[in-house]
């Protein structure tokens, strides 16, 4: 696939949004047959972890399959995406759980609000300058001993863009693995676990960074 950065009178939320509409079916589709055993993986720790009816963020829910679908079974889920069209089908395709078409960065929950927050290959499409604050404000929504389950890249990835993503354009921003886990630490998570994974896809292999990490019972920060 061939990245360029990209063009800064672009808006990158914009693209994702769009992107995401735009290819609504096929990415559904692809996702059920693409990192299959990862994503199983990470949606059993939350099921494992979690007493029943535990209430669970999932930020960047999609369709709502594979994973919210999965989740729901004995969670209580409310699903955010950016792409009104995500957030269609997930409403049709998982009619139990809450939905939210809107930015993750603008949410505004009470504190404590969530026992989990899970973003499974979505912060990846978040500017990277918006990381720290949106992983505080995740810290603040979850109640004490909250899990914190998220898919970032370990290498840096500033601003990259692709034309034609599975049909559409798309956006893709983070930082290395060090700054990654630096951030999480920082917005007063305990790391628990960050672990590299790599599947195939397109025909050459992928690696994302998957990060699991706590809510401490005392809540603190370091200063950025």
């Amino acid at each position: 696939m061939d990245l360029k950065r990209v063009d800064p009178k672009l808006d990158p939320k914009r693209i994702v949004a769009e992107g995401y509409s735009r290819i609504a079916e096929r990415y559904g589709a692809w996702a059920n047959v693409t990192r299959v055993e990862e994503r199983a993986k990470y949606t059993s720790l939350l099921l494992e972890k979690l007493p029943r009816g535990a209430a669970v963020l999932e930020l960047g829910c999609g369709a709502g399959v594979p994973v919210t679908s999965r989740l729901v079974e004995r969670l209580a889920v409310t699903g955010v995406d950016i792409s009104e069209r995500q957030i269609a089908f997930a409403r049709r395709n998982v009619p139990t759980a809450t939905f939210v078409q809107g930015d993750m960065t603008r949410l505004d929950f009470p504190p404590a609000s969530f026992d989990a927050v899970a973003a499974f290959y979505s912060l990846i499409h978040v500017p990277r300058q918006e990381h720290a604050a949106l992983l505080r404000h995740i810290a603040t929504w979850l109640r004490p001993e909250g899990l914190f389950v998220a898919t970032l890249w370990p290498q840096a990835v500033e601003d990259a863009f692709a034309d034609d993503w599975h049909g559409a354009p798309m956006y893709w921003s983070g930082f290395d693995t060090e700054t990654n886990t630096r951030l999480v630490t920082e917005a007063g998570l305990r790391l628990l676990s960050a672990q590299e994974e790599t599947a195939e896809e397109f025909g050459e292999p992928i690696t994302f960074l998957w990060v699991v990490a706590e809510r401490p019972t005392d809540l603190r920060r370091s200063s950025l």
